[in-house]
């Protein structure tokens, strides 16, 4: 089984305030787990930069190139008091989203089974013409929409299972019947979307999960809702928001999951795309912010794609 993992150097120079959650450690905590020789048969590739083009099938093309054009020349520049930009962010964020594209490019073609982006800033809260919750574009929106532009796989689904609901990605996908999003995540919590019956045009499953629950309402989540409505959808390709601030360690939130149960989704994810679609899975990093935890989840994630062992 072929993985390939996606990233670039220009995602290290996105810069936040001192003391931000989403701050450079955390994707260079990810790239030291990867790089344990357990994941020597890794594919890697540099990622390359997303087009005004793909930003735009998503987000406004005047927006896109405003918010490029906005970037500071040095310093840091608050967008709101959670989401900020400094002078690589831009580079970074085109980065960002063209993992996404290319990772399409590879799981379409046939050269990796999957692929995983381990990228910075995220994507999920950002909406078609607003950057929030540390995202600025919506890397993986943009994917979805570029697998059905550049490789005709017109029915795409997002599973995401950040702690965060994916506010952004639901407003892109909630009017259109060929695109599915279904998450778990902890409520109340930022942003305040992803009610039960927030259901777009019957493409849109959230199951809100109470602070404290733990592993087994996760997984009951997805055996008894989500993962029989994405089974229904039968999609063309499965694209997934790796949050990993779910963890019992994350300081951002309040859920209790660990790297089992983040092994676990992924095998069941793995198995409805082998049915439905090849195999065919992009998966892009979004939040995790307890160092340690992001690490080791992220690195059983994609051990887990890879097709080992726990």
């Amino acid at each position: 089984m072929t993985t390939l993992l996606l990233t670039h150097d220009a995602c290290l120079d996105h810069q936040t305030p001192a003391g931000h959650p989403e701050s450079p450690a955390r994707l260079r905590a990810v790239l030291q787990a990867l790089s344990d020789p357990r994941f020597d048969e890794l594919q890697t590739e540099e990622a390359p930069r997303a087009s005004v083009d793909d930003l735009a099938r998503v987000h406004p093309k005047a927006h896109v190139e405003e918010l490029l054009a906005s970037m500071p020349s040095k310093g840091i520049a608050q967008i709101d008091a959670d989401t900020a930009m400094s002078a690589g962010s831009g580079e970074a964020a085109l980065r960002a989203a063209g993992a996404v594209c290319r990772a399409v490019d590879a799981v379409a073609s046939g050269e990796a089974q999957n692929a995983f982006c381990a990228v910075r800033p995220p994507g999920h809260h950002a909406e078609p013409e607003t950057p929030m919750g540390f995202c600025l574009f919506n890397n993986v929106a943009v994917g979805a929409l570029y697998a059905r532009a550049k490789h005709g796989l017109a029915k795409a689904a997002v599973i995401d299972f950040d702690v965060h609901h994916g506010n952004g990605t639901q407003a892109m996908f909630e009017a259109d019947e060929n695109l599915f999003y279904a998450s778990t995540h902890q409520s109340p919590l930022y942003p305040g979307t992803g009610e039960a019956s927030e259901t777009g045009v019957g493409n849109i499953v959230n199951v809100p999960l109470g602070h404290g629950a733990d592993g087994t309402a996760f997984r009951a989540a997805y055996e008894e809702v989500i993962l029989p409505a994405l089974r229904a959808f039968d999609p063309d390709i499965l694209f997934i928001s790796a949050g990993f601030d779910g963890h019992a360690d994350d300081p951002l939130a309040g859920l209790n999951l660990t790297e089992p149960d983040y092994v676990w989704l992924t095998k069941e994810l793995m198995d409805v795309a082998q049915n439905a679609c090849e195999g065919r899975i992009v998966s892009t990093l979004e939040g995790g912010y307890d160092l340690s935890a992001l690490a080791r989840s992220a690195s059983a994630h994609v051990a887990t794609m890879m097709g080992q062992s726990a």
